[in-house]
C-alpha cells in the first residue's frame, strides 16, 4: 500500500477550487442564468447599435430618467434648429414630468421607451421586462397620445438574449 502525502498548500489549493465550484453552481442556479447555455449558445441576439442609410444623417438622442432642469433648453435649441431627436423616457420620469412628456410629443420628437424604475434588465424574467416596458408604455400613450413608442432603449445599455426577445415579441426595436 503506496500513502500520498498532501502539503496544506495544496490541500488548501484543492479546498479553495472546490469552494469556488460551489460557489459559482449555486449562484448560477440562483439567478436566471442557465449553464448549460451559456457553453452551447453561439448565436447571441444583439441590439440596434446603427442603422444603415445612404443619406448624410446623424442620430441624436437624450435618457430622460433623472432630472429636467435642462430639457425646455434642449427643446428651445432644437425647435430653432428645426432639429427632430427620440428621447428615451423613464416612468418614474414620465410621472414627475407630464407637461415635458407633452411638449415633447407636440414638438414632433419620437420618444422610446427607457423602463419604468430603470433597472438592470438582463435581471429580470421576462414577466419582469414586459411588466417595466408596459407601464412605461401605457405612461406615454395618455400623455402623447397614440402609440408613438416602438423603440426600447435598456438602462445602463444591460440586455441579454431574454430582453432582446422579449422585446422582439412586444413589437418593440
Amino acid at each position: 500500500m503506496r500513502v500520498i502525502y498532501v502539503s496544506r498548500i495544496q490541500a488548501i489549493r484543492t479546498l479553495v477550487v472546490l469552494v469556488l465550484v460551489i460557489i459559482s453552481i449555486i449562484y448560477t442556479q440562483t439567478t436566471q442564468y442557465d449553464v448549460i447555455s451559456v457553453f452551447l449558445n453561439t448565436k447571441r441576439e444583439l441590439p440596434i447599435y446603427s442603422v444603415e442609410t445612404d443619406e448624410k444623417k446623424i442620430a441624436i438622442s437624450f435618457d430622460a430618467a433623472w432630472g429636467a432642469e435642462y430639457t425646455d433648453e434642449i427643446l428651445d435649441i432644437l425647435k430653432k434648429r428645426n432639429i427632430k431627436t427620440t428621447f428615451f423616457l423613464v416612468g418614474f420620469w414620465v410621472d414627475k414630468y407630464p407637461e415635458k412628456v407633452k411638449r415633447i410629443a407636440s414638438e414632433g420628437h419620437e420618444i422610446g421607451n427607457h423602463s419604468t424604475t430603470h433597472p438592470h434588465m438582463s435581471q429580470l424574467s421576462s414577466q419582469q421586462i414586459r411588466m417595466e416596458i408596459e407601464t412605461t408604455q401605457k405612461k406615454i400613450e395618455e400623455l402623447a397620445g397614440e402609440r408613438a413608442v416602438k423603440l426600447f432603449r435598456p438602462p445602463f445599455g444591460d440586455y441579454n438574449d431574454r430582453l432582446i426577445l422579449t422585446c422582439r415579441e412586444m413589437g418593440y426595436y
